[in-house]
């Protein structure tokens, strides 16, 4: 099997086992050259996040904003409402299970602690924008590309789309399994890994089982709307649902899909409108994912937040979020913006989210992918009023 054919999720389960051994007894100078490398690659990523918001949302807000019909606004709608109330069940959930699970103090203890391994070199590589400043222009842009009608703009901004999202696939992406590498010899050499690993083991099952209760909760409305049983309209979606867990890929999985939404009595009409759009912009899963990683995190390192915070981190989050791209890990690679600039997670903390997040990637796509069925349901049943 070549590398590149090899999933993301396996080439990070493999750089994470590595990182651990190799921790063990590395010297210093490899820990050191690693750190380096790691040190760098954050950088890069801070550089591209700027270029990832406007790029990926600008285009996304211009083309899902250019038509007014009655169903655009509704699929629109829906799916923005199940992103957001997917992050609000994934807070819900974590602050009660989690305090109770994770030891809140240790990784705090090991961060003051642990041996520190300096990079031996570091380099400055500032942002064109800060994340707050891009997340704006893109909104200023979209919507001024959707209502004046700028075809010309509005090719360039595709154009732009297609370099980021080559710059994620072949710079980024192939990338990530080696800081991750870096991130884990230094934790392992500082002796920082024991806690971080039973942590993240515990997070990852209750994540995994948080997915399939949100699934059940919105069929329950779709089924409520159409007045059906949910039970059977969620288990006609299964297809769907192990295909996603195999591609990682919600744009993979359209076809699929949209036979499942047919199956449900979704008309083909509405399928094939609500299910390419909905791959696009309903990202339920990938929402309750980093939700929850993020407020783990936060209580192990002990970093104070709130409800509002949360909430505020979750509407952003909702429409950063709206053009991640259909390749593993681009979800997150667009949240790192909003992840630093509203819960202010540093450079060490945003590649533990990485790690959590790719480790577990195909969960919450085809938790994405299988509510795109309760949201064709739900416009079916209103287009038929």
């Amino acid at each position: 099997m070549k590398l590149r054919n090899i999933p993301l999720v396996v080439k990070v389960l493999i750089a994470i086992a590595l990182g651990i051994l190799f921790g063990q007894f590395a010297p210093v100078w490899a820990v050191r050259t690693g750190n380096t490398f790691t040190g760098l690659f954050d950088q890069l990523l801070k550089f591209f996040i700027p270029l990832i918001i406007v790029g990926l949302v600008t285009p996304a807000i211009a083309e899902v904003g250019r038509g007014a019909g009655k169903m655009l606004l509704i699929t629109v709608g829906l799916a923005y409402g199940f992103t957001v109330l997917s992050g609000l069940f994934a807070y819900l959930f974590s602050v009660q299970l989690f305090p109770k699970m994770l030891d809140t103090s240790a990784l705090g203890a090991l961060e003051a602690a642990g041996k520190e391994f300096k990079p031996y070199f570091t380099l400055s590589i500032p942002p064109l924008l800060d994340v707050m400043t891009a997340l704006v222009l893109s909104f200023v842009l979209g919507l001024g590309i959707a209502f004046s009608a700028a075809s010309k703009l509005q090719g360039a901004f595709r154009e732009l789309r297609v370099i980021i999202v080559r710059c994620i696939e072949k710079v980024i992406i192939p990338l990530l399994p080696f800081y991750i590498f870096g991130l884990f010899l230094d934790m392992t050499a500082a002796g920082k890994v024991g806690p971080v690993l039973g942590s993240f083991l515990a997070v990852v099952a209750v994540i995994f089982v948080m997915t399939l209760v949100l699934l059940l909760l919105q069929y329950c409305i779709a089924g409520a709307v159409t007045h059906r049983n949910p039970f059977k309209l969620l288990a006609a979606m299964l297809p769907a649902y192990v295909t996603a867990l195999g591609t990682s890929s919600s744009a993979a999985t359209i076809p699929v899909t949209l036979k499942s939404a047919v199956k449900n009595g979704v008309s083909e009409e509405v399928a094939g409108f609500t299910v390419p759009l909905c791959a696009t912009i309903h990202l339920s899963g990938s929402t309750l994912k980093i939700t929850s990683c993020a407020i783990a995190l936060m209580l192990m390192l002990g970093m104070p937040f709130d409800f509002l915070m949360i909430f505020g981190f979750i509407l952003m989050l909702g429409v950063t979020m709206v053009a991640a791209p259909g390749v593993p890990g681009g979800a997150i690679m667009a949240a790192l913006g909003v992840l630093g600039s509203i819960l202010g997670f540093d450079a060490t903390q945003q590649a533990l989210m990485i790690t959590l997040y790719i480790a577990m990637d195909s969960f919450g796509t085809a938790c994405n992918v299988t509510g795109d069925g309760a949201i064709a349901l739900i416009v079916d049943r209103i287009k038929r009023k």
